[in-house]
């Protein structure tokens, strides 16, 4: 009886996070306007207080939410690449 070959060796090196968000990002719609941006679709669950009080800064603000949640998340990233 004929053996079977052994299955093919796999890279055992896990990819690096930033290449996987790459990849990731990749297939995300291209969004309109200036600059190299994508457009990112979720929905986030929140307590209510933290909701309102994320509204209520938007108005202050006179931002709609979806903006001011973009600021939020873009200064969160570099402050994190920063470290």
């Amino acid at each position: 009886m004929p053996r079977k070959p052994p299955p093919p060796k796999r890279d055992l090196r896990k990819p690096l996070p930033e290449a996987l968000a790459r990849d990731a990002v990749a297939h995300e719609e291209v969004a309109p306007g200036p600059g190299d941006r994508v457009r990112m679709t979720f929905r986030v669950v929140l307590p209510r207080p933290v909701a309102e009080a994320l509204v209520a800064r938007a108005i202050r603000e006179e931002k709609n939410i979806g903006t001011l949640v973009t600021e939020i998340l873009e200064s969160a990233a570099k402050r994190h690449d920063a470290k």
